[in-house]
């Protein structure tokens, strides 16, 4: 007679989505359902640097031997050796796979298709973000039933949280042998927020019922610009150019109006037109238009201490951390903006004569330097919003400042540099256009950028005319986003 085997099961979920909770409620199922039950948990890194595991098993005492013995439960895991995972976020069924605790002849996998980036995710240079449609094909290639579907979703509709979702979809999945009945008392017996849960509860087990849903198609981000209608010689412009990449010049005028004004848009088009002229001659795609439109209007945006003010006190970002600390309608919301302005910041933002002739004197950079380091600024309070309110208005005297007349000059050495090369090598001019991206961000981040640029750039000149050059260029610019240090690039560099 072969003797019943645990039912294995693990929770993964970040810190503070409530695994706990899901591992108490399955605690209290399995006693109403008569099962003995044991339960343990690896603790993570705090929120989304690392993932709680709760691990439990079940055995039903119907099966208990009649000598009185118990099942050995086991505290952890083994590979191959568990029938269900339940996952709060699609990278944690990602981590599951890696892990092998998932498995084709045995595992049901229950995951939520909403993404928490990772820390991993969010510090790569470049963008690092994990293909979810990659995960999603290995969930169900390597499992042997997968049930996907926006438990976020569910919990957020229905005033929850995502953990009475994953409970829901536990017992919709019907990978348990308990009954539907007991999950609903679990919750019940909590006593907090009672009716929410049971109402994202049963909207999750109805999703998982019918096998969940399809991966959501990938959003873009959703930018509200101010800038309204385009006036008419822009629209015009916009109309002429070609329909492959007209999105992105569009986009590129939107973000210029919305930064600066209109005359710096057109700026924008005058600047691409070479690079539009060039493509309409050739044969070739766009590729060229593509990359400069992009990497022009990031950089002609760049982010100075004016625009970083203007960000933050914008109504649409109040609403969206309202919405994301889904405040009530009677409650008041406090939002304290954590700035460090460093020397640099404060004298690129002063008119440039003045900044220059300041930036001699080490006695006034001493000074300037006491406002320098940590600030905190409470933009909820009438002093702190119009603090940052007069700094965004400093907009209109933009043009006149250290940091724009210091990137301005090298938007346009870089656009020069990229004429210059397309006549010669077209592909070469396209991997110059793609170098912008190195240039990025403020202060520390924004210098190691610019110099990783100009390295690259160097080399690039000494490519010219070379077999392989745009290849090469390609690789250096991957390098570059490969490490902060830059110890990639400079390999790179070595061998190039």
């Amino acid at each position: 007679m072969v003797a019943a085997r645990p039912i294995k099961l693990i929770v993964a979920a970040l810190g503070g989505q409530g695994g706990g909770v899901v591992s108490d409620w399955l605690i209290h199922v399995a006693k109403l359902e008569n099962y003995l039950v044991q339960a343990t948990s690896v603790p993570g890194v705090a929120q989304r640097t690392g993932a709680t595991i709760y691990y439990l098993e079940f055995f039903p005492k119907s099966a208990l031997p009649r000598d009185g013995r118990e099942p050995v439960m086991a505290l952890m895991p083994h590979p191959g050796d568990v029938d269900v995972v339940v996952a709060s976020e699609l990278m944690e069924a990602g981590r599951a796979l890696l892990r092998g605790v998932v498995s084709r002849d045995k595992t049901t996998l229950i995951a939520s298709s909403n993404r928490i980036y990772a820390m991993s995710e969010k510090i790569q240079l470049a963008d690092g973000r994990a293909d979810a449609e990659r995960i999603e094909q290995w969930a169900r290639e390597y499992s042997k039933r997968f049930i996907l579907f926006d438990m976020q979703a569910i919990a957020t509709v229905h005033g929850s949280v995502i953990s009475a979702a994953m409970f829901g979809a536990l017992a919709g999945s019907g990978a348990l042998p308990f009954d539907r009945k007991s999950y609903r008392q679990a919750i019940e017996a909590g006593g907090i927020a009672v009716g929410q849960s049971l109402a994202a509860f049963d909207a999750a087990a109805q999703a998982a019922e019918r096998g969940g849903e399809p991966m959501p198609a990938k959003k873009q981000p959703s930018v509200v610009y101010r800038s309204g209608p385009l006036p008419g010689p822009l629209a015009t412009q916009l109309e002429s150019t070609p329909p492959a990449v007209r999105p992105t010049v569009e986009e590129g005028v939107r973000r210029l109006i919305d930064y600066q004004d209109i005359s710096y848009a057109r700026l924008y088009m005058e600047r691409l037109s070479p690079f539009l002229a060039r493509d309409h001659e050739s044969t070739t795609a766009s590729r060229l238009t593509e990359a400069v439109a992009r990497g022009l209007a990031l950089w002609m945006s760049f982010e100075d201490t004016i625009r970083v003010a203007d960000l933050k006190i914008r109504s649409t970002r109040a609403r969206r951390v309202s919405d994301e600390i889904r405040a009530g309608a009677g409650q008041l919301v406090s939002v304290t903006e954590f700035m460090k302005p460093r020397v640099a910041e404060i004298y690129g933002t002063m008119p440039a004569g003045l900044a220059m002739r300041m930036q001699r004197s080490s006695s006034i950079s001493r000074f300037v330097g006491r406002f320098t380091g940590s600030r905190q600024i409470n933009t909820s309070n009438v002093c702190g919003f119009t603090l940052l309110y007069l700094l965004a208005g400093m907009r209109r005297w933009r043009r006149g400042t250290l940091r724009f007349r210091d990137e301005d000059t090298r938007i346009r050495a870089w656009l020069a540099e990229i004429e210059q090369v397309m006549a010669s090598d077209y592909d070469l001019a396209v991997e110059l256009a793609e170098c912008q991206t190195l240039v990025r961000g403020y202060g520390e981040t924004h210098e190691r950028g610019t110099k990783h640029f100009d390295l690259i750039v160097t080399r690039a000149r000494a490519l010219l005319g070379g077999a392989g050059a745009a290849a090469r260029v390609r690789e250096l610019r991957l390098a570059a986003v490969a490490d902060d240090e830059g110890i990639a690039l400079a390999r790179a560099l070595e061998v190039a």
